[in-house]
C-alpha cells in the first residue's frame, strides 16, 4: 500500500504546484505582491461620464476624438486628440501619465505629467472592472486649484491582442 500512496502523494503536490496562480504585481508605491486584474495593453476610450452635483454629461469618444490608455507592470500613460483638425492644424492634442497601483479592483492613478501642472503630484481612486475586453474605471475627482470635485465612469475597449 505504501507504494502506491507515495507516487499517487507525489502527482498529486505537483500537479498542484503546476496550476496557474492569479497574477500577481508588484504594488509601484508600497513594493508589495497583490492579486490583479490584467490591465496591461493599449484600452481605448468610448465614453466619458462626468457627475458634478446633479448634472450628468456624456462624452461619446467615437466620433469626434480619439483617446488611449496605455498601462504597463506599473506605469500608465493617456494621449488624445481631435479625429477631425480645424484648418489651422491644432488638434486639442492632450496627454499625461505616471505610476499606479492596483489592489483587487482598486486602481489608483499618480498622475506624474500633466500639461495642467495642478493636477499633477495626486492620487486620482477608481474602482476598475474588466468584462471580456472592456473596461470600466470608476471614480472621484477632486483638484481644489481648479474647481474640479466630481465623479467620472470611463468605458475602454481593449485594441489588439
Amino acid at each position: 500500500m505504501k507504494k502506491i500512496t507515495t507516487p499517487l502523494l507525489l502527482a498529486t503536490i505537483l500537479f498542484a504546484a503546476c496550476q496557474s496562480q492569479p497574477e500577481s504585481k508588484t504594488d509601484a508605491k508600497a513594493g508589495t505582491k497583490t492579486d490583479s486584474l490584467n490591465l496591461n495593453g493599449t484600452w481605448r476610450l468610448l465614453s466619458h461620464t462626468t457627475i458634478t452635483k446633479k448634472d450628468t454629461v456624456v462624452t461619446d469618444y467615437t466620433k469626434t476624438s480619439k483617446f488611449i490608455k496605455i498601462i504597463n507592470g506599473d506605469h500608465f500613460a493617456f494621449l488624445s486628440h481631435d479625429l477631425n483638425p480645424k484648418k489651422d492644424s491644432s488638434n486639442h492634442f492632450d496627454g499625461g501619465g505616471g505610476k499606479y497601483t492596483l489592489n483587487g479592483d482598486q486602481y489608483t492613478e499618480y498622475l506624474d505629467f500633466y500639461s495642467d501642472h495642478n493636477w499633477e503630484g495626486k492620487p486620482f481612486n477608481f474602482t476598475v472592472t474588466i468584462s471580456n475586453d472592456t473596461l470600466i474605471q470608476r471614480g472621484h475627482e477632486k483638484v481644489e486649484k481648479e474647481n474640479v470635485d466630481q465623479e467620472i465612469i470611463e468605458k475602454y475597449v481593449r485594441e489588439g491582442k
